[in-house]
């Protein structure tokens, strides 16, 4: 099964109505890897790795939100799998 690694840069209304940890939640559920934090702009950054066949399922969640957030936008850009995450973490 193929890696893939994702960045997110999720916007809106995303900040202090639990995202993180509901990033975290999907991240388990769809077996991706990687971290999730905030910005300093408002934003929400997350990086991602894991089976191709989940990624679009985990972006589609991400989009979602939970049920407090607004996203407004959310950008993706691939990158080239580290292999170095063994587990998905919230920082800041």
């Amino acid at each position: 099964m193929a890696t893939v690694a994702r960045r997110f840069l999720i916007r809106g209304g995303v900040q202090g109505v639990g995202y993180r940890f509901f990033a975290q939640r999907a991240a388990a559920k769809h077996q991706v890897v990687g971290y999730v934090r905030n910005e300093t702009d408002g934003s929400v950054e997350v990086l991602a790795e894991g089976p191709a066949s989940d990624m679009e399922a985990f972006k589609n969640e991400l989009a979602a939100g939970p049920q407090w957030a607004t996203v407004e936008q959310l950008e993706e850009m691939d990158l080239d799998p580290s292999g170095t995450y063994t587990s998905f973490r919230v920082e800041r």
